[in-house]
């Protein structure tokens, strides 16, 4: 299938109050986001024309920006009109949408504090993260060099887009190493998250998941908290050291992108999707409202 790039499509972007054709939607090379990471940013995912939990991405998008110093010019209320907007443009049911905020070009140094606050929201089709038959068999991580640091030297409770760089290079060493993705540990050696969603063990009918004190709190994540306490299963939000993964039965990753997806390799460690993975994966989809994967949710319940 051939590639076709992000800057080079048909639609339109939201970008800073003007819907504007795709193409058109541009930033100066000496943007202060570019050079010195002054950007916040959102991932949300669209089911049946509808974003779920739109306003609370919104919200946190504005809460990003606060900790890395800048205010939106844009109220919670303003960016979730702008992104229905953006969806009745390019004609959007199932998708993912990107909003973004960033400082501009007025200064360039490591101080920019009369640049410009720019916001844009783009949004395309785009079914799922994995591959349906990587999601259902389960996806194989490595244990990454980098570690989440800690919260008293980077922002870590901010979507910023600075603390991706060690995602990218975690990503990209596993995938060169014939894996799906990374295991990123904390600064303190313990079990943190994958290079972009959250992480859950089964542990004898019980669901672990660690603390977010140095990386995101996803809202998968806390969707996903909910949905299992509803089932009656026991959620632990714990510490979690990697020797613990030998004591798993199950593993499973959550966010907007991954939604619920099933593990079968973590390093030298293997799973098998069980019965708790494959509810949840279900409960999941009705939650969101999916509609299109029927046949993939049955083929998850048989398996």
């Amino acid at each position: 299938m051939a590639l076709v790039p992000f800057d080079d499509r048909d639609g339109f972007i939201w970008f800073n109050g003007q819907m504007v054709p795709w193409r058109e939607a541009k930033v100066h090379v000496l943007t202060h986001g570019l050079h010195y990471a002054s950007c916040v940013f959102e991932g949300e995912r669209v089911y049946n024309g509808k974003v779920f939990k739109l306003t609370e991405h919104s919200r946190r998008l504005t809460e990003s920006a606060s900790i890395l110093g800048f205010s939106l010019p844009y109220s919670v209320a303003e960016i979730d009109a702008a992104t229905r907007r953006v969806l009745d443009a390019n004609g959007i049911v199932d998708g993912y949408v990107r909003p973004l905020a960033w400082r501009g070009s007025e200064m360039m140094g490591v101080a920019a504090q009369k640049n410009r606050i720019n916001v844009a929201i783009a949004a395309w089709q785009w079914p799922s993260y994995f591959s349906p038959e990587a999601r259902l068999a389960g996806i194989r991580l490595k244990i990454s060099p980098w570690r989440r640091p800690a919260p008293d030297t980077a922002p870590t409770h901010s979507k910023a887009a600075g603390l991706y760089m060690i995602c990218t290079l975690s990503k990209h060493q596993a995938e060169n190493d014939g894996f799906d993705d990374a295991l990123m540990l904390d600064y303190r050696g313990r079990i943190a998250e994958a290079t972009g969603a959250n992480v859950f063990l089964v542990i004898d009918g019980k669901l672990h998941t660690p603390i977010p004190d140095c990386f995101l709190n996803g809202i998968t994540r806390q969707t996903v908290i909910d949905l299992a306490r509803r089932r009656g299963y026991d959620v632990s939000e714990r510490a979690i050291m990697p020797e613990e993964l030998a004591d798993a039965q199950e593993v499973f990753l959550t966010g907007t992108a991954a939604e619920v997806t099933p593990v079968r390799q973590i390093g030298e460690y293997t799973y098998t999707p069980g019965e708790i993975t494959h509810r949840l994966v279900e409960d999941y989809d009705k939650e969101v409202g999916r509609t299109h994967d029927k046949a993939a949710s049955a083929s998850t319940s048989a398996a």
